[in-house]
């Protein structure tokens, strides 16, 4: 029993020894060649489920001339295509809410001077019933009516308005469109004119 117990003693005492030599050995080794080895990884990115969108109804409406009350203004009627949002989103950001505007070129016929964009007007409407989710922009007249708001569509004017993003979501689908009116001078000249009416959706962040 003696002698087993000195062995394995002797042993360990021997491995001990030999991790003492191996620690010292590597502390004066010599570097001898070096290898690399690129890491490479494509992380893509995660699509978000849903997206807010707009359309418009048709790319193009009409304007007729109807009686004016004013015998020195001649006055043109038609309705803007409906324009829908529609928000299939799983997740919306906290804080955020959209709304919709209009801004309209000059309308411009062959021969003859421009009927600037101030001239033309709109009254928007909101289709989609709810409970305040989304609203309807203000009235916006012409340059010929009387103030306030006489500016017409020069600069991007409020169609339709969602306070809170998360709040109208639900829904899935709102539609606005608007009664749109071109107020002229009698003296303007005849002909065939068009323009373009942008409309833009934004969702912006309080």
């Amino acid at each position: 029993m003696k002698m087993k117990g000195m062995l394995a003693r002797v042993a360990v005492g021997a491995v001990g020894g030999l991790v003492l030599i191996g620690a010292a050995g590597a502390a004066f080794a010599d570097e001898v060649g070096t290898g690399e080895v690129d890491v490479n990884v494509d992380i893509e990115a995660i699509e978000p489920v849903g997206a807010l969108t707009m359309s418009v109804a048709s790319g193009a409406t009409s304007l007729s001339e109807v009686t004016s009350a004013d015998p020195e203004v001649r006055e043109f009627t038609g309705t803007l295509p409906n324009v829908t949002v529609t928000d299939d989103r799983e997740d919306v950001p906290d804080g955020v809410f959209w709304y919709v505007t209009g801004q309209s070129s000059a309308l411009s016929a062959t021969g003859v001077a421009d009927i600037t964009a101030d001239h033309l007007g709109w009254v928007p409407q909101l289709v989609t019933p709810g409970d305040g989710e989304v609203a309807e922009g203000p009235e916006v007249g012409t340059s010929l009516d009387e103030a306030p708001n006489n500016v017409g569509l020069v600069g991007e004017e409020l169609l339709a308005l969602a306070l809170d993003s998360s709040e109208a979501r639900p829904v899935g689908t709102w539609t606005a469109n608007a009664g749109l009116v071109l107020k002229t001078p009698v003296t303007v000249a005849p002909g065939s004119y068009s323009g373009t009416l942008t409309l833009t959706l934004w969702e912006d962040a309080y």
